[in-house]
């Protein structure tokens, strides 16, 4: 089956290797001496602990800019939503040893509150370290997608949660995927894919880099939430070993 057809039939796409290994060691170099993201931290909490991350809305002029606007991204991103795509925005998901997980949402149920009439939107997570279940890897319900959105209600959280008897239903009639995976992968899924993940129960960091897309049909009709559309500057494929780190 073709990668265009999965992700129309699941929802969800992995691929495996599309980054390099080599590659993902010059980002870790990057962010650990040149980038001061991890020095932008959110904190929040989910019912399963802390969780912590940096997000950002606007491609930014370095390492991380070649990795999000890259092509081996964006070409299939807008095959995937069959329109142009522009960098809604990106963030990384720390998960340090002892860090929560998220619970079970569709990133639309919070962008359609962002004045985007349409889900026609899509996000890639990029592994920076190797995704297992004991590190609390990302999990999907397999082809829920196609169930539209979900009511996503205000819990004891800071952190919104899909409606709980829906979900509760949907997992017997859908298969739960654990996307354990390799640094390197990268998973391409649909804004309306229901997706979750498990605490960090490892000795070691489960860190993510997440870009997301919107359609440019489907711009935000009022300004709210994250960016607004701008024509992508796509990277080149080897833009990231390219790039002259000072």
């Amino acid at each position: 089956m073709s990668d265009l057809n999965n992700f129309i039939k699941n929802g969800y796409v992995l691929k495996q290797h599309l980054f390099s290994e080599e590659e993902i060691d010059k980002l870790d170099n990057f962010i650990k001496n040149q980038s001061n993201k991890d020095q932008q931290v959110r904190n929040t909490k989910s019912t399963t602990g802390n969780l912590s991350l940096t997000l950002w809305d606007h491609p930014t002029d370095d390492l991380f800019g070649k990795f999000s606007t890259n092509e081996r991204i964006v070409k299939p991103m807008e095959n995937f939503l069959n329109d142009e795509v522009y960098h809604y925005h990106s963030k990384i998901i720390w998960k340090k040893p002892g860090d929560g997980g998220f619970d079970w949402h569709q990133d639309y149920g919070y962008w359609y509150n962002n004045a985007c009439l349409y889900p026609d939107m899509a996000s890639c997570f990029i592994m920076l370290d190797n995704a297992t279940k004991e590190n609390g890897c990302l999990k999907v319900l397999k082809g829920t997608h196609k169930v539209g959105r979900i009511g996503h209600g205000v819990s004891d959280t800071p952190e919104q949660t899909a409606d709980m008897e829906r979900i509760a239903e949907l997992e017997k009639r859908h298969e739960t995927v654990f996307i354990e995976a390799k640094k390197g992968d990268t998973l391409f899924f649909h804004a309306n894919l229901l997706h979750s993940s498990d605490a960090n129960k490892s000795d070691s960091s489960r860190r993510i880099l997440i870009v997301c897309f919107n359609t440019k049909s489907n711009n935000p009709f009022k300004k709210a939430g994250h960016a607004s559309y701008t024509p992508l500057k796509m990277s080149s494929f080897n833009s990231i070993m390219e790039y002259q780190i000072d």
